[in-house]
This record gives structure tokens, C-alpha cells and sequence, in this order.
């Protein structure tokens, strides 16, 4: 037993440390507060991820270990083994408290930072037309399958098709319900109900097809191994080999200062969301070589170190506060299946050949523009890419959901009056 290591710690102690996890839980003394939660979140993020990387068909055909950390986070959430209590407080630390927005913030800045100028400004031109022209195409598949099933292209596109690119729940589909309820006349939460079927099946059938997009493609010509288009030996990023405690400090002060410039901008113009400000303001530093390059090294330790610690804590963390499999269960017609299929398959599809035609690799392109703008916005963003080991994209990623999602409210607005 000594010799199986989960995330580098030996299993009897790891089991020890799940022991005083639950026990604290039993007796209600857990706090549910940064250290109480981070550890729960922690220690059932990289048990689960271990657990999902050996099952034999989890590992080959569903996403491996971040599929299965969500859902096996989600049915302790379900089935009330984790409490209600531990779970409420769970989202409210992913969401108003701001683990999420730690997260994201760091991938974000240090993606962009960490990659080879040119090939950024070159990857950002094409991609984004391809993510938009992929959102298109999967727009009408979804109304013409839903009109041959007998369900209307309006009630298809409005309640299947544009929730699942509307770019999340905070961002996406809280705001399109707002909006279809003005439009309609109805409250809001009963639009919401009707649309939160959609976001979270579609985060799910977009998780396990990146991985499955990331299998079948893998080590052929299509597959660029985590970069969008051809490289040459400069454009590759040159990895980090010693990493500095005094730098990383440094990398998280100047990432969360970029950050906070983006939620001032939100904060004048409300209707883009902060990601979006950031993403751009990154890219701006970037593109005019703005940040010395120690800086920018040290917001990629800061990165790696988050990325090596967090991802399966946030994963567990979606699982627990964002899935509810209830909701699902019940949403799961066939037609209903049918139709979100559509949308992750036709754009997945479209994404990989436009994006060929484009110079991109076909792999990532499916994976980063197909599979991400049917994800749950940030959470699903990151679920998609870490199924697919290609968390260095997720910028582009955040790039298209991010716009993809604005004009999809924007839009919603507009059509809920014609087509429904």
C-alpha cells in the first residue's frame, strides 16, 4: 500500500488524512470557511482524479479522471453524504468568495503570458472567427434537428442551443433567463429551470467528447499537443526549470492586478464580462512587450503552481456545488439528449474542419472552440481542457466563450420576441 502514491503522498496516510476529513464532517466541525473547505475540496479532487485515471472505461472513453471527479463529487452532493451545509457553502467559496476567479485568473494571465509573442497574435486572429463561425453552424443544427423531432427550431435554439452557449451559469444563463422572462412576461425562475438542463448536459457531453477528440486524435497530423497552429522551434515556450518562492509572490501580485483592472472595466461596461477585459488587456501586454520578461516568468511559475494544486480541487468543486444529477436525471429525454448531442458533435465537427482551413490543428481547434463553447463558461472551460490535457489554451477557450456568450445575450433578447 506504500508504494501507490496519490498526488505524491503515500496511500495510508492519505487515507488517514480522509479519515479526520470525515470524521470532522460527521460531527459537524468542519469550517466551512478558506482551510476547512480548500482541504475537502483538495484531498476529493486528487482522490477522484486518481481513482477516474484507472478505471478502465472512464480512463479510455469518458474524460478519465476529471469526468469522473465531477460526477463522483456530484453523487456525494446528491446523495447527501457530503451536507447540504458543507455543499451550499462549497458554491458560495467557488463563487462569491473567489476561488473560481483565483483560478481562472491564474491560467489566464500566465497562459498568455508564458506564450511565444507571434504565436499568439497569429493563433488569436484565426481562432476567433472560427470559434464564432462554429457557433453559427451549431446554432441552425439545433433548430433543424429540433424541427425533424417535432420540437420547433424556435423552442430548440432558444432553450437548448443558445443556453449552452450563452457561456456558463453566473454569466450565461442566469442573465438569458432575465432576458427571456422581460420578454416573455414570466418570472425568471421558471425560465432559468428550463435552461439549466441544457448548460449542465452540454458541460457534460463536452467534457468526455475533448477527451474523446484528444484520444482519437492523438500523435496523428492533426493533433498540435496542446498548441493551436504549426510552430517553430522559437515560437515554443521554454519551460520553467528552477521556481523562485520570492517570484511566484510576485507572478500572483501582478496576475491579480490584472484582475482587478479587468473588474474595474466590468464595472463600467457591465455587459462584458471581466474575463473578457483581462484576456484582452494580457494580450495588449503582450503584443507590445510591455512586461519584462522576468515578470512574465514569474507569473508562470505563479501559474504552474497553481495548475499543479487546484485543478482537481476546482473540479471536485464543480462537482459538489455546480451538478446537480437530479436536475439531470430528469431532463434526460431522448430528444433532449439528441439535440444537445447535436450541438456538441455539429460544432465540434465545424470547429475542427474551419479551423483547419484556418492553419489551425484540427484537435485543438474541436476541442478549444467546438467543445468550450458548450461548456459550463470558466468551470466547464476548465473541466474541457483538463479532460483533454490542454490546459495551456485555456485563453482561447475563455476568448470565445467569453464573446461568443455576449452576443448569444445579446441576441436572446432580440429573438425570444420571433421565436417563441
Amino acid at each position: 500500500m506504500t508504494k501507490i502514491k496519490i498526488s505524491g503522498v503515500s496511500l495510508p496516510l492519505y487515507i488517514l488524512m480522509l479519515v479526520i476529513l470525515g470524521v470532522t464532517i460527521s460531527l459537524n466541525k468542519l469550517p466551512l470557511n478558506m482551510l476547512g473547505l480548500t482541504l475537502l475540496l483538495v484531498l476529493l479532487g486528487h482522490l477522484f482524479y486518481y481513482i477516474g485515471n484507472i478505471l478502465p472505461v472512464f480512463k479510455s472513453y469518458l474524460g478519465g479522471g476529471s469526468v469522473f471527479t465531477i460526477f463522483a463529487s456530484a453523487a456525494l452532493a446528491t446523495s447527501g453524504i457530503i451536507p447540504t451545509n458543507v455543499v451550499n457553502a462549497t458554491k458560495t467559496f467557488l463563487n462569491d468568495q473567489g476561488l473560481l476567479d483565483f483560478y481562472i485568473a491564474a491560467l489566464i494571465v500566465g497562459a498568455i503570458l508564458g506564450m511565444n509573442r507571434n504565436l499568439l497574435l497569429k493563433a488569436a486572429v484565426r481562432f476567433i472567427p472560427v470559434s464564432l463561425a462554429a457557433m453559427v453552424i451549431g446554432f441552425f443544427a439545433v433548430g433543424l434537428v429540433g424541427m425533424l423531432l417535432g420540437l420547433g427550431f424556435g423552442h430548440s435554439v432558444m432553450f437548448v442551443s443558445m443556453p449552452m452557449m450563452a457561456g456558463g451559469i453566473g454569466a450565461g444563463a442566469v442573465p438569458l433567463s432575465h432576458i427571456y422572462a422581460q420578454g416573455l412576461g414570466v418570472s425568471s425562475a421558471s425560465m432559468f429551470s428550463q435552461l439549466i438542463p441544457a448548460v449542465t448536459l452540454g458541460n457534460v457531453l463536452a467534457v468526455i467528447g475533448a477527451a474523446l477528440i484528444a484520444k482519437v486524435g492523438a500523435n496523428t497530423k492533426y493533433d498540435g499537443h496542446g498548441v493551436l497552429l504549426p510552430i517553430n522551434e522559437d515560437e515554443k515556450s521554454k519551460p520553467i526549470k528552477n521556481l523562485d518562492v520570492t517570484r511566484i509572490g510576485v507572478g500572483m501580485m501582478l496576475t491579480f492586478s490584472f484582475f482587478l483592472v479587468g473588474t474595474i472595466l466590468n464595472s463600467f461596461v457591465p455587459k462584458i464580462h471581466a474575463y473578457a477585459f483581462i484576456i484582452i488587456l494580457v494580450i495588449i501586454a503582450k503584443a507590445f512587450n510591455l512586461i519584462p520578461d522576468r515578470l512574465e516568468e514569474s507569473v508562470v511559475m505563479f501559474n504552474k503552481i497553481i495548475m499543479g494544486n487546484l485543478t482537481h480541487a476546482v473540479l471536485a468543486g464543480i462537482g459538489l456545488a455546480l451538478i446537480d444529477l437530479n436536475v439531470l436525471g430528469q431532463s434526460l429525454t431522448w430528444k433532449f439528449v439528441l439535440l444537445t448531442l447535436t450541438s456538441v458533435v455539429v460544432m465540434g465537427v465545424a470547429s475542427a474542419m474551419i479551423g483547419k482551413l484556418f492553419g489551425l490543428y484540427p484537435v485543438e481547434s474541436a476541442i478549444a472552440a467546438g467543445m468550450a463553447d458548450n461548456s459550463m463558461g470558466g468551470t466547464g472551460n476548465v473541466a474541457v481542457l483538463s479532460a483533454s490535457n490542454r490546459m495551456d489554451m485555456i485563453a482561447f477557450a475563455q476568448m470565445g466563450n467569453r464573446m461568443g456568450g455576449a452576443i448569444v445575450l445579446i441576441l436572446g433578447g432580440v429573438l425570444i420576441h420571433f421565436l417563441h
